[in-house]
Order: structure tokens, then C-alpha cells, then sequence
């Protein structure tokens, strides 16, 4: 086997051996260690056996352990990775077996029954593998990613790990084998992902009698192109024996040229293995009684593969060709590259170690630190500190600062409308993001409050008034309580407070939920920055969350109470038109109402006119001036100077009847409704939004400033008159910092021991290495 007797060891090779097999239990400690930890401190040195379908590869990894562990035959036998965790452990006489916690993907029952424990190696076989395989064989993507995790403790195990992976599909091609084809896509793509790792060793499995023929080495050189970590392997030699008519075919298989494989790949040259059939149990189907016979077994079968080399070639094997021939030459020849890459790896670990327990050390000063921090005038002293450090971030986030990352806790426009809400009116308009300036900026604190209220603004300001119909026109009309006459000023105000209200009050909602929303979200910050600076408060969990709640209750109370300013506002505005406040742009509305005006009073004055000359010409026919009394003559010279007076008087009465004695709706009434409506909307807006914009500011915004300092302090204040222990926990804190404590003591202990057993171990390796130099 690969590791020779002690006995028959010399001296020097005594003093190397066990070297190294110190090495190996200081891995297993390191290794330990860091899975208490929950990382990984060194990765360990893995081989990845990569081949096609009945290449051999679960039975050659199984001849390369001395015993049988999974079940080999024709077709697809793993379907899944299985990675063999094998530890050096010169106490176990015969494999000691444990399934691995996270194994499974099937059942979660049956997982949580067979993970994480010891289980003999016909269970995890029979009761895991094959049915893990078999449940596989009926799922739609017949192969999965993720690993069987095995555990292997054994006597004659390096601290190594291998994996088996799914063999590699050639798929015929077709769209009939479109299935087949999918799967040997995934297949290799899971290959890829297992042997892309620089620390692994790519076991390469060819079956082939031509070297010329890149089956397994096509996928594995896309990911090693020139093998500098690959060790090829050519697997069935018994069969292939035969095959070969005359010596010089072997010498070309034995010795391919440069011209078909480089000699770039590790171990320099090809291996060529033979693993007998038969599998090892008590049934009567089974070839080996124990893994004994298993192991002897294979010792036969490479003196038969080099007997029957001999024989081919007509000459004896060399010393370098016998090297290379058979499972257990593989084997020393994996456990020794794997033995130096632990060796080389030694003098990194140490300096790796001594951070660790540099960085172990001081946590627990600190840890020490924070036990005898815990009485009452210092903790009070502590949560006064965070308090005042709590309020000067708070205010640096709302006065502008880059501290804190914006992809961590800046936030696009998209990404706020999505969790604080959006403007929408009663048709659902939304402004769309590139209409905003930074809407693609992840923001935070006062530069997003910021931009929350330019698109209040925005949206806002760009609200045209409802459509008016006629229906509504007449409603408004209503009766007055003196007479049944019409009064279209009131009609129009009335239409005009109504559609205001129904569509500000909307807004006012969505805007007080929004700026909230920000305004919460200045906490976590705040106590990110705070930990970042160093102040660190993690191991206060109850301070914390107290001074965040009160700060939640403050913001919720604050902007309650601003948004019923607001409402009050928006009421008094919707519910009196003040001509002065509604009625800006009186400019405007002249304008829009010369453009019907004088129209209509061109009509008027030509129906006057031609009704005066009508009225002349039937006079002049019946009568003479002469005829005509002085004062009729009088009158008519009177009314002939002066025609606008009765035209005035004309246009007047009909203005009457068309607005205060006349209920059908002419359009002229209608318009100038139209235009009084859009008049007061128009100036109700504009109030709307300067005066919500200055109480969200005056009444929202500023109070954080000025008032929440105070809130915070009393309400520590009565805390601490109330229960020190309700705002620190310090029972239980002082609990978990003691158990806290003793970890630290114990990860330094190992620490400690780990690094002066690498130092030890790296001056025995330097000075054998020096003996032999000498």
C-alpha cells in the first residue's frame, strides 16, 4: 500500500513519517477549528475524477481507498457528486463513516435521519446512494449539483478529498435526442464548476486505445489547456491488452508521442490502471469476502497487467513504465504530490494563524472590557454617548454626507415609489423617471427628502382641472333660498372646491407617507455609521431598538400632526372662495372672457341697428317729419344721438335673461362657468402646494432638528429612574458576555496550540530538508 510499515522503516525515514503524520492531525485540528468557526481557514488539497460513462471512475476510486463504497456496472451509476472527506486517523483500524449534515435533496425526513451521523458503509450504499440514484433516474433533470458529503476516518487515509462526479454524456445527434443532449450539456457545465478551483488535481480518465482520441480531455483542457494540474489516466488496461497485434502499437500507447500529448501534464506521462470485478459482501453474488481480499485483489491484477506487457513488448518493463502501471503506483503517486502540497502550504499557514489569534486576542479585551463596563453609572454614561452620537449622524444624514454606501442604502426613484409608495390621482397618472432629475441615484437621508418633494412638485403643478360637464353645471345651479334666479359665480365655486378637494387630498396622504418613509429609514443608517466609526453598540441590542423606536414614535407622531395642519389647510381653502387668494391671474381671465364677449356683442349691436332702421322705414312711410309733434321729433333726435343706451340697456337684459331668469344652460353661461372653475382650481393649487411644502418643512422636518434631542434624552431619563435592566438586559447580557468570554478563551487556546504545533512541525520539515541537502 502507499504508506509502508513502521518496522521497516529506516531512522530518517521513521523521523519523516512521523513528520508528516503529525502534519495530517494538525490539519485535522485546523480544519476542525475553522468549521467551528464557520470558515474555512486552508483549503485542503482535492482530487476531481472526471470521465465519460463506464470509464471506471467510481471503481477507481475505490480501488484507490483499499474498500467499496458505491455500486459499479454499466450506465449511469452517480448522478450526483460524491465528495469523500478522508481523514488521517491512526486509531481507526476499519473505515468510520458519517454522512454529512446538508447532503440531501429528496426527502426531508430521511435526511435529517441519515445525515450527521455514523453509518456503515453498506448503509450509506444501500440506503442513501442507490436511492438517491434511483430517485434521480425519475426526475426531469436527471443529475444534480449538489454533492453526497461523505466523512472517512481510516488508518491508511491522507488528508485528502475526492470527487466522483457524473460521468460525461457524448449524445448522438438529432432532434430525437434533444433530451439526451440537454443533459449532457448540464453534466459538463457541472464538471467545469468542480475542477475550475486552482487547488484542485484534475484526475483525467481516458478508455481508449489511441491517445489521439480527446474524449475527456476535450472538457478538462477548457478548463486546464495545458495539464498543468492534470493527471491522466488511462483506465481498463486488461482489456485493452489483447487489443494490441504487435509490440510497437504498445510502445506508442505506453510512450505517446508530444505530437499527440504533452508532456506539459502533471506526473509527466499517462497511468494505466486495471481494477478487478466484483464486489465485495457475503451474498453469493458477491466476488470478495472482505476488503482485504478486495485490496489483494488489485495487487494481483497489476502483476498480471505488467506480466502481460512483458509479454506483448518481448522485453522487461522498466523501472519508470512500472511506475506507472497499476492502482497502488497512482496512489503514491497522488498521496505524495498531495503530501507536498501540504508541506508547501505550511510555511502560509503560520503567519495565517498568528493573525487569527491576534484578532481572537482582541476580542477579547474588548469582550473583557465591555464584562467590567457593566454598573450602573457607566452604562448610563454609555447610553447617554450613543444617545448625542445617535442625533449627530441623524443630522449629517439630513444636512448631506457619502459614508454610507448607496448600494447598501440608497435607494432609485423606482426602488422608493416601490416601498414608500407613489403620486398617483384619481386617473393614476404616474410621472414617468426620466422626467425627475436623479431618479436613477440611489439616495438617502435629506438629498432623497429632497428629491420626494421636487416630485411632489412636479406632479402637482402639472394637474390639469377635471372635465366639467353639463350634468354637473346644472346640479350646482341648485335653488337660493330669496328667489328661483341662477347664480353661476356660485355654481362655479362650488364645482371648483369640490373637484380641488377630491383631487389635493390624495396627494397629501401619498406625500406624508413617502417622507416618512425616509425619514425612518435615516435610523439604521445612522446606526451603521456609528458602528462603522468604531462606536460599536451591537452587544446592546435593547439600547438600540429603544432609541430607534422612540425615534419611529417621534417621526409617526410628528408627521401626524403636520398632516392634519395640512388637511386644515386644504379644508379652509376647499370650503370659502377668497376672490383675493383665488383669483390670482385676473389677467388671464379677462382675456379668455373678451374672446366670447365680443362676439356676442357684435351680434347684439347689428340686431339693434337693423331693428332701428326698420322701425324708421315704417314711419317714413306713414308719416313725414313735418307731421310729427315736437315732442316725438325730440324724442327721436334724443334716442338717434345717443344709440348706445339702448343697446346697453338691450345687452343687459338679455344678460339677465341668459344667466339669472333662464335655466337652459346657453353657452355662453357655460363657458364662463368653464372659465371661473379653472380660474379658482388653478389658484386653490397653487396654495395647495406652497403652503403644504412650507408646514412639511416647518412642521415634519425642522422638529427633528429642534425638538427630538429632548424627546430622546427624557425618555431615557425615565427609563433610567424606571429599570436599568429594561434598556441593557444587563443579566442576560452579562451572561452572554461570559459565554462569550470563554469561547474567546478557548478558540485562543487552540489557537495557540495549532500555531506552535505548525512551528514544530515546519522545523522538522526544514531540517530534514537540510539533512538531505546534505
Amino acid at each position: 500500500m502507499a504508506t509502508p510499515r513502521p518496522e521497516l522503516l529506516s531512522p530518517g525515514e521513521d523521523e519523516e513519517e512521523s513528520a508528516r503524520g503529525l502534519l495530517y492531525e494538525a490539519y485535522n485540528e485546523l480544519q476542525r477549528l475553522a468549521a467551528e468557526l464557520g470558515g474555512a481557514a486552508v483549503p485542503a488539497p482535492a482530487v476531481v475524477v472526471v470521465g465519460h460513462q463506464t470509464d471506471g471512475k467510481s471503481a477507481l476510486v475505490e480501488a484507490l481507498m483499499g474498500f467499496q463504497f458505491n455500486h459499479v456496472g454499466g450506465g449511469t451509476k452517480t448522478r450526483r457528486p460524491i465528495a469523500l472527506h478522508l481523514r488521517f486517523n491512526p486509531r481507526c483500524h476499519s473505515p468510520n463513516c458519517r454522512l454529512l449534515a446538508g447532503s440531501g435533496e429528496g426527502d426531508a425526513e430521511d435526511d435529517a435521519g441519515a445525515a450527521d451521523r455514523a453509518m456503515p458503509l453498506a448503509d450509506i450504499q444501500q440506503a442513501y446512494i442507490e436511492a438517491e440514484n434511483k430517485r434521480l433516474e425519475n426526475d426531469p433533470s436527471q443529475f444534480s449539483a449538489k454533492e453526497i458529503i461523505i466523512r472517512i476516518e481510516y488508518k491508511h487515509c491522507p488528508n485528502l478529498t475526492i470527487i466522483d462526479t457524473p460521468g460525461l454524456i457524448l449524445a448522438a445527434p438529432g432532434r430525437k435526442n434533444r433530451v439526451l443532449q440537454s443533459q449532457a450539456c448540464a453534466v459538463e457545465a457541472l464538471v467545469h464548476a468542480k475542477i475550475q478551483h486552482k487547488e484542485t488535481i484534475i484526475l483525467c480518465l481516458e478508455d481508449c486505445s489511441d491517445w489521439s482520441n480527446a474524449t475527456t480531455r476535450r472538457v478538462v483542457m477548457q478548463v486546464d489547456p495545458d495539464l498543468a494540474r492534470t493527471v491522466l489516466v488511462s483506465t481498463k488496461l486488461d482489456t485493452k491488452i489483447p487489443q494490441f497485434a504487435r509490440a510497437s502499437d504498445v510502445e506508442v500507447f505506453l510512450h505517446p508521442p508530444t505530437c499527440v500529448l504533452d508532456g506539459s501534464l502533471l506526473g509527466d506521462s499517462p497511468f494505466f490502471t486495471s481494477v478487478p470485478s466484483g464486489r465485495v459482501g457475503s451474498c453469493h453474488e458477491a466476488v470478495f469476502r472482505s476488503n482485504e481480499e478486495f485490496k489483494k485483489a488489485i495487487s494481483l491484477r497489476e502483476l498480471d497487467d505488467v506480466t502481460s506487457l512483458e509479454d506483448k513488448l518481448g522485453r522487461s518493463l522498466t523501472r519508470e513504465e512500472k511506475n506507472r502501471i497499476g492502482v497502488s503506483n497512482l496512489r503514491l503517486f497522488l498521496e505524495e504530490l498531495l503530501q507536498n502540497r501540504y508541506i508547501e502550504s505550511v510555511p502560509s499557514i503560520i503567519p495565517l494563524l498568528e493573525k487569527e489569534h491576534r484578532a481572537a486576542s482582541r476580542k477579547l479585551r474588548k469582550v473583557t472590557q465591555e464584562i467590567s463596563d457593566l454598573d450602573e453609572a457607566k452604562l448610563k454614561e454609555k447610553a447617554r454617548l450613543f444617545h448625542d452620537s445617535f442625533l449627530t449622524k441623524l443630522s449629517l444624514l439630513l444636512k448631506g454626507m457619502v459614508v454610507a454606501p448607496p448600494d447598501k442604502f440608497g435607494e432609485t426613484l423606482i426602488n422608493e415609489r416601490i416601498n414608500g409608495g407613489t403620486f398617483t390621482g384619481s386617473e393614476n397618472f404616474q410621472l414617468p423617471n426620466k422626467m425627475m432629475a436623479n431618479a436613477g441615484m440611489r439616495l438617502y437621508g435629506g438629498a432623497q427628502y429632497h428629491r420626494a418633494m421636487a416630485e411632489f412638485r412636479l406632479v402637482v403643478g402639472s394637474i390639469k382641472c377635471p372635465p366639467i360637464t353639463r350634468e354637473e353645471i346644472v346640479n350646482a345651479c341648485g335653488v337660493e333660498d330669496i328667489h328661483d334666479g341662477t347664480n353661476y359665480s356660485r355654481t362655479a365655486c362650488v364645482i371648483a372646491v369640490a373637484k380641488a378637494c377630491d383631487t389635493f387630498e390624495p396627494f397629501l396622504h401619498q406625500l406624508s407617507f413617502r417622507l416618512l418613509y425616509i425619514l425612518k429609514r435615516l435610523s439604521p443608517i445612522s446606526v451603521f455609521l456609528l458602528e462603522k466609526d468604531g462606536e460599536h453598540f451591537s452587544s446592546h441590542d435593547v439600547l438600540v431598538k429603544r432609541v430607534q423606536a422612540a425615534f419611529n414614535r417621534f417621526a409617526e407622531s410628528t408627521e401626524q400632526s403636520c398632516r392634519e395642519r395640512c388637511m386644515e389647510d386644504l379644508e379652509s381653502t376647499t370650503r370659502y372662495v377668497t376672490w383675493s387668494l383665488h383669483n390670482k391671474n385676473r389677467a388671464g381671465l379677462r382675456h379668455f372672457l373678451d374672446s366670447f364677449v365680443a362676439p356676442e356683442q357684435l351680434c347684439a349691436n347689428t340686431h339693434t341697428a337693423h331693428s332701428a332702421g326698420l322701425h324708421e322705414q315704417s314711419t317714413g312711410l306713414n308719416d313725414s317729419k313735418q307731421d310729427r309733434p315736437k315732442g316725438e321729433l325730440k324724442s327721436s333726435h334724443t334716442s338717434d344721438s345717443n344709440p348706445s343706451g339702448g343697446v346697453s340697456e338691450t345687452r343687459l337684459v338679455d344678460l339677465l335673461d341668459n344667466t339669472l331668469w333662464n335655466r337652459r344652460l346657453a353657452p355662453s353661461s357655460e363657458r364662463l362657468v368653464y372659465a371661473l372653475v379653472h380660474q379658482i382650481f388653478h389658484g386653490i393649487k397653487e396654495h395647495f402646494l406652497v403652503t403644504t411644502e412650507l408646514k412639511f418643512n416647518c412642521f415634519l422636518l425642522m422638529p427633528i432638528v429642534d425638538k427630538l434631542a429632548a424627546l430622546l434624552r427624557e425618555d431615557l431619563e425615565s427609563a433610567f429612574e424606571d429599570d436599568l435592566d429594561s434598556i441593557f438586559s444587563v443579566t442576560e447580557l452579562r451572561h452572554s458576555l461570559g459565554q462569550k468570554k470563554r469561547e474567546l478563551e478557548i478558540e485562543l487556546k487552540q489557537m495557540k496550540r495549532l500555531k506552535e504545533k505548525f512551528t514544530e512541525i515546519n522545523k522538522k520539515l526544514n531540517s530534514l530538508q537540510v539533512r538531505q541537502q546534505a
